[in-house]
Parts: C-alpha cells; structure tokens; sequence
C-alpha cells in the first residue's frame, strides 16, 4: 500500500470510528435507555463522557486496551475520546434472551463543569474520577445495583433536576472504592488538545508519516531541538518517549486493520510500520496483553 493509500485508510477509519454524538437543547447531558435485540455499535469513540449501565445482556466489552466479560449489573465510564465496543457474543437469533439488551447510557460534554471541576475542591472527587475514565472505570455489581434507581430516575427527570442528580450519581461513583480502571492508561488513540504550537507541528508530522521509518535525528531536527534536549521535551509533554509513542499508534492502527480488514497478520505488521513480525507481535502483546492472532479471534467471535 502507498503512503498516499495508507494515509487515506487512516482517515477513513478514523471516520468510521468517530461517533457524532447530537444532545438536543443546548443541554450539556444526554439520557437513553437503549431496548433492542443485541448490541449493533461497532468498535468507536467521541469527545463526550458515557456512563453505560446494563440491566440486560452479556457479551464481551471493549474499553480502550481492555477486554473481557459483560453481564447484567455491568457499569463502566468511558473517557472523552476513548475507543468503546460492547459485543454480543452470539447472534444467532433477535428473540436470544441473552441478546436481548436492556442499558442505560448517560452521555455528557467533555467540557461539562469544566471552569467549576478545575476550581472548585467541593468537586475534586468527580475531576478525579473524570481523570480515571481516560482509561475506562469499572464498578463491581453490588455498587452499581444501589446505583440503579437513581440512573433510572435520570432518565425521567429533565432540566435542573437532571442536572443535579447527574453530579450526585457522579459524587457517589467517585466515592466509591469498590471500582478498577479498565485499561491500562497507554490508549490515548486522538492526541490531547494540543496548544503548543511546536508539540503540534511535531504530532502532526507523527500522524501522517508513523507507518514509515521516522528517527529521533529527524524530528528533533523538526522543533528545532538537539536529541538530547527533544527526548526531554517530548517526554514531559506526553509521557513517553518518541518509540513508546510511535508504535502505540502503530498498534492502535493495526487493531484497526484487524477489525476493518481481511489483511493478513504478516501484512499488517508491514503496513502500520514495524520492520520485521517478531517486533510487531511483541509489541502488540506488551500493549494489548496477547498477540495479534489471541486479539482477532476474540474481536471476530
């Protein structure tokens, strides 16, 4: 595949995953409760925070770089820009009692309370909690059934009260230790809100050239840095080195092109841009937790 072709596949699964989500009123809180055969959401993410709670179903949930089993009592949130699939396990039938899914999905704006979550110790807990679901929150059964009525209750009430009792659900989901994160914190697939001007020439450069080789020379050379002086920069702006960077996007690619395409493993690994298959599956088992071939045939069941 030409660098042109591999740059328009890019875009065009970037596309497919990226959910629009419309919260109708100017309201910054949207309520659904989702009643359908099985679960029909493919493998996306949007800028807005989601709270999923299931009284009905089980299947396997994707969160992130997280998968593994869902029940009825399952509650999650999912951060502002992060990657989110339930799946049905089987679909052999719309009438499949265990298809059959009941949920409540509470979506709101990543920039909700945002002036009051920075300000504000009163609403320290929920900026913590808010900060945790970049990696997904996961709250044990017995939790999230006391949780129940008042989710249930958000979706009756409207305006102010919903409002209100949006930040209560979100105290107690925040005061809570009965909770895990979900990934493993290394899944960022859009890059934060980037105001420096010469993070952002470099993530962009990033962007459109990770499935070719680049070197720590060449984009050092980029911000107008020494290596020496751009591995501290870049490490103190996202956290990882230029390497861990790379080939994190080159894996979040790759489970794309597992999920989208009929490729072959052997080809994916050229494709996204590792030079031989023995680096591509050990980089893919230290950030997904198993190899290329263990990741398709869970997404595929």
């Amino acid at each position: 595949m030409h660098s042109k072709d591999v740059k328009m596949e890019k875009s065009r699964l970037s596309d497919i995953m990226h959910e629009r989500v419309v919260i109708p009123g100017g309201s910054p809180i949207r309520v659904k409760w989702n009643d359908f055969p099985h679960f029909t959401f493919p493998w996306h993410f949007h800028s807005e925070y989601e709270i999923v709670y299931i009284m009905r179903s089980r299947g396997t949930r994707f969160v992130a770089d997280n998968m593994e089993p869902f029940e009825e009592g399952d509650l999650v949130i999912v951060g502002s820009q992060v990657p989110h699939y339930w799946r049905n396990d089987e679909h052999t039938s719309d009438r499949d009692e265990n298809q059959h899914v009941n949920a409540i999905v509470v979506q709101f704006r990543s920039d909700f309370l945002e002036q009051a979550l920075t300000n504000y110790p009163e609403l320290g807990l929920i900026k913590n909690l808010l900060e945790k679901s970049k990696s997904g929150v996961f709250f044990e059964k017995s939790f999230a059934l006391t949780l129940e009525p008042k989710l249930k209750l958000l979706y009756e009430e409207k305006g102010f009260n919903r409002f209100i009792l949006l930040l209560q659900i979100l105290n107690e989901m925040a005061g809570t230790k009965k909770c895990r994160q979900l990934g493993t914190g290394n899944n960022e697939v859009i890059p934060p809100d980037v105001t420096d001007d010469r993070l952002k020439k470099i993530i962009n450069f990033i962007n459109l050239n990770y499935t070719d080789k680049i070197t720590l020379e060449q984009v050092a050379s980029l911000s107008g840095m020494n290596p020496a002086s751009f591995t501290r920069y870049f490490k103190g702006k996202t956290g990882k080195t230029l390497v861990q960077y790379i080939n994190d996007m080159r894996i979040d690619y790759a489970c794309k092109l597992l999920q989208n395409t009929d490729y072959s493993i052997s080809r994916i690994c050229f494709e996204t841009g590792f030079n031989n298959l023995s680096n591509f599956n050990r980089f893919f088992k230290e950030r997904m937790r198993m190899t290329p071939r263990d990741y398709l045939r869970q997404f595929m069941k």
